[in-house]
């Protein structure tokens, strides 16, 4: 919540900040600029040590309406596709395993983290529940926290261009429906979608105001409650909001700081984007699908920055949000066994 003025003016100058990212990557045409500009822009601005932060209430605003957005897109031959989706899962499930076990034996064995340091920082996503996690152990969380942030900057940049590569078109990221959504359904869906969140917030839900609106907006959509999409006007400010999160995780974090853990998150990132390259292709097949779009639900970037990629490109939106909130999930069981599988004593002696 915003507390002081000094809390307004840090939210002030970081969204300006986003926004000028965003202009200057739709002058230099990159691929996804209202995401890709702001966290490049702002992750720069708060390595040169100005702090950046954003209001939890915009925050929860942008990724509610973003949920909505999403939610409009779930037609009837995207609900159908669900009855092929378990194989997706399973196959999630053990890439996800497949990640923790190698990039921890990466920086156990060449970085130097200890065991438990080394599954926190390779976990492939859930940065909140991770940090969480690791504020309760005796380790170096600032180590891994920045591991953490250059997986997600590194993802939020490759991503549009992998979706290059597979023809996906990029140009067009934001737009206009051939139907606006009706004024009295959007306060609705406003109104339910922020009460479930709140509601669902307090069980530990990961992004719980976005997967809220998400489902509401898609389950009244596939009832014909309502119809229609929002307007680029409010669509396109929450996607840069959701680039300028990206790149307020590297406030607090000095150049020195970086530099000492950037081999190891860039190595690591590269590792996890193989696994889960090697991964998707053989799934796309199976489930006919374009490799892209499986790519893109696999990608193990940050929950609201993949499933607002996976709108801005077009990308089937119920597989994406499922298969990404389904990631955190399974990271939720998968990695406090992992890295509580050592007593206290063997964490600091041990290594593979």
């Amino acid at each position: 919540m915003l507390n002081t003025q000094s809390d307004a003016g840090i939210t002030l100058h970081t969204l300006i900040f986003g926004a000028a990212g965003a202009g200057l990557a739709y002058l230099l045409a990159f691929p996804v600029y209202p995401i890709l500009g702001p966290a490049i822009c702002v992750s720069a601005i708060a390595l040169a040590g100005v702090k950046c932060d954003v209001a939890v209430p915009i925050r929860d605003t942008a990724l509610l309406f973003i949920g909505i957005s999403i939610g409009s897109g779930v037609d009837a031959n995207a609900a159908a596709a669900i009855l092929r989706w378990p194989i997706a899962f399973l196959a999630l499930a053990f890439m996800l395993m497949v990640i923790l076990q190698f990039c921890r034996y990466l920086l156990n064995g060449f970085f130097g983290f200890d065991r438990q340091s080394a599954v926190l920082a390779a976990a492939p996503g859930h940065l909140g529940f991770v940090l969480s996690l690791g504020s309760t152990m005796n380790i170096d969380i600032g180590r891994v926290s920045i591991v953490q942030a250059i997986r997600v900057l590194a993802l939020t940049i490759s991503v549009p261009f992998v979706a290059i590569l597979f023809g996906i078109d990029t140009s067009n990221v934001v737009s206009t429906p051939t139907q606006f959504m009706q004024a009295s359904h959007t306060v609705f869906l406003v109104v339910v979608s922020a009460a479930s969140g709140f509601l669902i917030k307090h069980y530990s839900v990961p992004a719980p105001y976005l997967i809220a609106a998400m489902l509401l907006s898609a389950s009244t959509q596939l009832t014909g409650l309502t119809s229609g999409a929002l307007p680029p006007v409010i669509a396109l400010p929450c996607f840069i909001v959701v680039g300028t999160l990206i790149g307020t995780r590297f406030s607090g974090i000095t150049l020195r700081q970086l530099k000492s853990s950037l081999l190891a998150g860039s190595i690591t990132t590269t590792a996890t984007v193989i696994i889960a390259s090697v991964t998707a292709i053989p799934i796309a097949c199976f489930l006919d699908m374009p490799i892209a779009h499986v790519l893109i639900a696999f990608a193990p970037g940050g929950l609201e920055t993949m499933i607002a990629m996976g709108a801005v490109l077009g990308i089937n939106p119920g597989f994406v949000a499922a298969c990404h909130v389904a990631r955190l999930f399974i990271l939720t069981l998968l990695v406090p066994v992992m890295a509580g599988r050592l007593s206290p004593g063997e964490e600091s002696t041990t290594r593979d």
